[in-house]
């Protein structure tokens, strides 16, 4: 047996051994993308709705207020959670100079905006993985599904055909759905991380006045 033959027989044994570990991993993905929708419906239809017309309202009734009543506008709002906790850390530390008030405002917005970031990371990351998965889901059964075709085994051929098309499917599917989601929620972040930043300025400004 020479180098090429006994090469070629460990990519097959390597190739045949990672179909299982692919498939276990594309059904994990499909699942993740599965809580990823259910998880942006609940988002949307629980705390989304309530802020089109909350977030301009709130910014305005904001100016020309001392920091306890603009906490309390926050903390009586319909703000998400983490919004208000962003807030009301930054209320916290109005006692400092406006150096130093700037540069905790920034801290904390950099906090939250990495917290945005993660959730974002999930499903950004399925939308990129999945379409590989599935595409190692569909070439691994080929090897084996070609060798029977050229032995006259359809029914070999037949399971294997299946598989390859079954992978595909899942994984573009994942892939999309979670493509769809990531986009989604970019812009729904990037529009509360702009609310949050407005209203910290408006906290700022008033410390800044008061100084």
């Amino acid at each position: 047996m020479n180098l090429l033959t006994e090469l070629q027989d460990m990519l097959h044994t390597i190739s045949e051994g990672a179909l299982i570990p692919t498939l276990i991993i594309l059904i994990a993905l499909i699942v993740v993308s599965v809580v990823s929708v259910g998880s942006i419906i609940t988002e949307g239809v629980s705390e989304r709705r309530r802020l089109q017309s909350d977030i301009p309202r709130l910014l305005a009734d904001l100016h020309g207020n001392t920091v306890d009543e603009m906490t309390a506008l926050v903390q009586a709002s319909t703000l998400l959670h983490w919004q208000k906790s962003a807030f009301l850390e930054l209320s916290q530390y109005c006692d400092l100079p406006s150096e130093e008030l700037y540069a905790v405002a920034k801290r904390i917005i950099a906090t939250s905006e990495r917290g945005r970031n993660k959730i974002l990371s999930v499903s950004e990351t399925v939308s990129r993985l999945a379409p590989m998965f599935g595409l190692m889901g569909t070439l691994i059964p080929l090897g084996p599904g070609i060798i029977a075709l050229g032995q006259g085994d359809t029914a070999t051929l037949s399971s294997s055909m299946l598989v390859a098309f079954d992978t595909t499917v899942a994984g573009l599917i994942s892939a999309a759905s979670c493509f769809v989601i990531s986009k989604i929620r970019s812009r729904w972040y990037e529009d509360d991380m702009v609310s949050l930043e407005s209203m910290m300025d408006c906290m700022l400004e008033e410390v800044g006045s008061d100084a």
